[in-house]
């Protein structure tokens, strides 16, 4: 059970963790849940990855995974190699392994599946990965977030050289594999899948899923699988001829369990959760947290456990919400300047909509690209102060551009104050509801007599990996999304 406290961000070193922005997805901060639970066979999940997406507080699906994936790592090729199974709170569409040996998957995906077998099939897919160790052959590393990008690829050089020291951008643990690596994790995956009776034909089903959310511009979230795993046309037709000799060489009827899986998500957080904090009307609110504060116009957002970002859309500054070390506002601003090794600092007391606050201005120094020592960017930093907690918005940009930027991050710290606002505080997230058809519903009627707008029927006939024509039975489950 959640503790106030511990629903707030994780303190962390100051900057210690300078997230890749996604310009396309609405942010989701949040703290994880208070549980530290280790995985069944004692491997932890990865420290950057928990601080990148939380951990889905959810025991049920939590204790599925387990089960399902010790069960499948033990029938696996290099069962020692196989080491844990968790699944993160994000609403994008991913699975991956890392090459430490764990597995995780997305509540994004969860909703996404509508059999056991489609999420058998996927598990079976990232085990392949790792017992084949493709994850040790790999060089290149890619980041895990949903459509993220490398911090230098959005933000000019200049600032992304100015970040970099603050920041541990360097990849996280998933990697891009080629189409031999794919082919043979595809292999695997009906492999092991079947061996815990499981139909393997429903993997190349969940594939058409993952291709109709990517080329539906009103799908919710654009699934991160499909770029870290690349697809093939071929791919889908592969995976039905090896799942048909799996089955043959099983000598019985494999399992689908359609209806089982579907209650097991029933209420399952889908999309963004505003409880965790929002963008809207150019505004960032924190429910949990009761704050809320301006968000410069047209600049790209991304939120995690551990931080809310702000970027100017060409790359030329950057301002990030995190919490602050220290018990007291002065001993946050010395830490403040010596981790981003200010040079003339400047701190100055200031309130702020009631909140104690210190204002510090300084150079940052550090290597250039040219490996010089020097001011590498300007600073304007505001330590805000809400009873025990004291939050920083630290605002930079290259020494060029400060006299621009310097204004927008005094407006946005100025603009912090206590979200009061009870239309605000009480937004929830929408949730996968399980519903039953009546006899003679296609599954658009079944939807609008759910109460679904027709904007939505093609989101929701992805979400089912239904067309909005098929024919459902008196009796037959599907998913809607509601509050």
């Amino acid at each position: 059970m959640h503790t106030p406290l511990l629903r707030r961000l994780r303190p962390l070193a100051l900057l210690g963790l300078l997230l890749p922005l996604a310009g396309s997805t609405s942010p989701t901060f949040y703290a994880p849940p208070a549980a530290n639970r280790a995985p069944v066979q004692g491997a932890q999940p990865d420290p950057q990855v928990v601080a990148m997406f939380g951990l889905l507080d959810n025991a049920k699906l939590q204790s599925y995974i387990d089960e399902k994936g010790l069960q499948m790592g033990r029938v696996s090729d290099r069962p020692a190699d196989v080491k844990g199974f968790t699944i993160v709170d994000s609403p994008v569409i991913n699975a991956f392994a890392t090459p430490d040996g764990h597995v995780y998957f997305t509540r994004g995906i969860m909703a996404h599946f509508n059999n056991e077998a489609q999420f058998a099939g996927v598990l079976g897919h990232e085990i392949g990965h790792i017992t084949a160790r493709h994850g040790q052959k790999q060089q290149t590393r890619s980041t895990i977030a949903n459509g993220a990008l490398i911090l230098g690829s959005i933000l000019s050089r200049r600032v992304a050289s100015v970040a970099q020291p603050l920041s541990q951008v360097a990849g996280l643990g998933l990697l891009k594999y080629g189409r031999d690596d794919e082919n043979e994790s595809d292999k695997l995956g009906v492999k092991y899948s079947s061996k815990i009776g499981y139909d393997p034909a429903s993997m190349a089903d969940f594939f058409l899923t993952l291709q109709r959310t990517e080329q539906s511009s009103g799908a919710a979230t654009v699934p991160t699988f499909l770029s870290s795993h690349p697809n093939s046309a071929d791919r889908y037709q592969n995976v039905k001829k090896l799942a048909v000799q799996a089955e043959q060489q099983a000598g019985r009827q494999l399992a689908v369990n359609r209806d089982q899986y579907l209650r097991m998500i029933d209420g399952l957080a889908y999309g963004d959760d505003p409880r965790q904090g929002y963008v809207e009307g150019g505004a960032f609110y924190h429910p949990e947290l009761k704050f809320q504060f301006p968000v410069p116009q047209g600049w790209k957002t991304q939120n995690s456990p551990q931080q809310f970002q702000m970027a100017e859309p060409n790359g030329q500054a950057v301002q990030v919400l995190l919490l602050a070390p220290g018990n007291s506002l002065d001993q946050a601003a010395q830490a403040l300047a010596e981790q981003l090794k200010l040079q003339n600092a400047q701190a100055s007391r200031t309130t702020i909509n009631s909140f104690p606050a210190i204002a510090v201005q300084g150079d940052q120094i550090g290597q250039n690209q040219q490996g010089q020592q020097g001011i590498t960017a300007r600073t304007l930093s505001y330590l805000i102060q809400d009873g025990q907690t004291i939050y920083a918005l630290v605002g930079m940009s290259a020494p060029s551009t400060f006299s621009s930027y310097g204004p927008t991050f005094q407006r946005v710290a100025q603009g912090f104050r206590r979200l009061t606002d009870a239309n605000k505080i009480n937004r929830q997230p929408e949730r996968v509801r399980v519903r039953t058809a009546k006899a003679g519903q296609t599954l658009a009627s079944a939807l609008a007599a759910n109460g679904v707008p027709s904007r939505r029927y093609e989101e929701m006939a992805i979400l089912n990996g239904m067309k909005t024509t098929d024919k459902l039975t008196a009796g037959q489950l599907f998913k809607v999304v509601a509050k």
